[in-house]
């Protein structure tokens, strides 16, 4: 195996490793989404049930106080998800243009491998077809 295939095959696992990365990024950011969503229901049956009940709206108040600091947490946890997410997509374009540039290096090579191969090949037939001529005179 050729270094530039070596090359090629290290920015491919580095590739997948980012790819990995990032879907471990979007199924926390969405882990966090679900929990958000879960909180607005909470919040909702807690509000509906303080309606109906006078001693559960005396509580309340501190319930919604609770409520809106985990909000306030998720929120945060979304926004530092969402950098993160962004640093992990540049460093994944990144690597998706290394292994463009060891894929065309190794191309390269391969190409001028076979040009060689056929100057080659040509050059022998022009000696084969020189011997010939000369044979025949």
């Amino acid at each position: 195996m050729s270094w530039a295939q070596s090359l090629v095959k290290l920015s491919t696992y580095e590739v997948e490793v980012l790819q990995k990365r990032m879907g471990e990024i979007a199924q926390r950011r969405n882990d966090a989404e679900m929990r958000l969503l879960m909180l607005e229901a909470e919040s909702e049956a807690e509000t509906h049930n303080a309606r109906m009940s006078a001693e559960a709206g005396m509580y309340l108040i501190g319930f919604q106080d609770g409520l809106r600091a985990r909000r306030t947490a998720i929120l945060s946890e979304l926004a530092d998800l969402a950098l993160e997410e962004q640093g992990a997509r540049d460093a994944l374009n990144g690597a998706f243009e290394e292994q463009k540039k060891y894929e065309q290096v190794a191309e390269e090579i391969r190409v001028t491998r076979l040009r060689e191969l056929a100057r080659r090949d040509a050059a022998v037939m022009d000696e084969m077809g020189l011997r010939r001529a000369a044979g025949a005179r």
